[in-house]
């Protein structure tokens, strides 16, 4: 079973850009308010191409608008000796 986590802040975004509505949101990012909805609520995780749409409308980073958790500790490579 998969550890794997995406939360999102769509909610939160479409509160501060003057509550707009997931219609809005959808027509902006050219899907259905239903697949909006979906993602919210984490029943449905977004494209690549889909969330950096989603993140332009906001004018923020994916970052900011996505968070990804796979319940590993993340492991940075060290660089190879010459």
């Amino acid at each position: 079973m998969s550890n794997i986590k995406i939360t999102n802040n769509i909610r939160k975004f479409r509160f501060f850009a003057d509550e707009m509505t997931q219609q809005q949101l959808a027509d902006l990012t050219g899907v259905t308010r239903q697949t909006i909805v979906a993602i919210e609520n984490g029943k449905y995780f977004p494209t690549l191409e889909l969330a950096f749409k989603i993140s332009k409308v906001f004018k923020t980073s994916l970052e900011e608008v996505f968070t990804f958790e796979d319940g590993s500790p993340i492991q940075q490579e060290k660089p190879e000796k010459n």
